[in-house]
């Protein structure tokens, strides 16, 4: 069943739970009070009994995707086959419509824009909408990400977000809501601060190119190996913005 989050946006959440997942995807139901159709964000895996009940709440005007990650993306197409709708995405190989940042979407009766954030991916958007912005993987409702894309500008997305007026609600790709997006990309601009600076110690006591395997010994020594390959994913791009090879 969805659950309402704020007045114009449900959750219905994906049966896909992991380490990456936390509980699972959310896949986002927008719509304006009263208005009869809706928008729906990250359709989640193909899994036809989740796709089935986001389908339930529509009409559905349009679909929209943070990122290609199959946990979000996996079942766009046929979802947007299920319901008649346009995909508008980044990535232009899962897009009816590109997004490329700055564009409104109307459906729902709900005006979105879409905001380019890369650097988990470099396909990564969030939107914003009614007082709250939908920001996939870039922020989660839990903990922090990895990096699929570059440092630098996953580092200008999270200050981006921390330019948004306080007290903007976080509606993620996994975990709950959370109140203010300002005080979590600062609180993620810090970590991001603080991992570099233990990655570049590890670098300097390993000397040479060390692999991003041996900086994740080092440096997540202290966390469950069962995510150490999600850390190597964001060592590899500390490692590149630093200049390792």
């Amino acid at each position: 069943m969805p659950r309402r989050v704020t007045p114009f946006a449900s959750v219905v959440l994906a049966e896909n739970p992991g380490v990456m997942t936390l509980e699972g995807t959310n896949t986002w139901v927008l719509r304006a009070p009263g208005a009869d159709s809706c928008v729906v964000v990250d359709p989640g895996p193909l899994d036809r009994g989740h796709l089935d009940r986001v389908a339930a709440h529509g009409p559905v005007d349009a679909v929209l995707l943070t990122h290609g990650h199959p946990d979000h993306s996996e079942g766009v197409n046929a979802f947007a086959r299920l319901v008649g709708a346009p995909v508008h995405a980044a990535d232009p190989g899962f897009a009816t419509a590109r997004l490329t940042g700055g564009e409104v979407v109307t459906g729902g009766g709900l005006e979105i824009t879409a905001l380019a954030t890369p650097g988990h991916t470099d396909d990564s958007v969030s939107f914003l909408v009614g007082g709250a912005v939908l920001t996939g993987d870039t922020i989660l409702g839990r903990g922090t990400t990895v990096l699929d894309g570059g440092l630098a500008d996953y580092l200008a997305s999270l200050r981006t977000l921390a330019d948004l007026p306080e007290g903007t609600t976080v509606l993620p790709g996994h975990g709950p809501v959370l109140p203010d997006v300002v005080a979590v990309a600062r609180a993620y601009v810090t970590h991001r601060e603080e991992r570099l600076a233990q990655v570049r110690a590890a670098v300097e006591r390993l000397g040479g190119a060390p692999t991003a395997r041996q900086v994740v010994e080092l440096v997540y020594a202290d966390v469950d190996r069962s995510l150490w390959p999600a850390a190597e994913w964001s060592v590899r791009a500390q490692l590149d913005y630093l200049g390792v090879a």
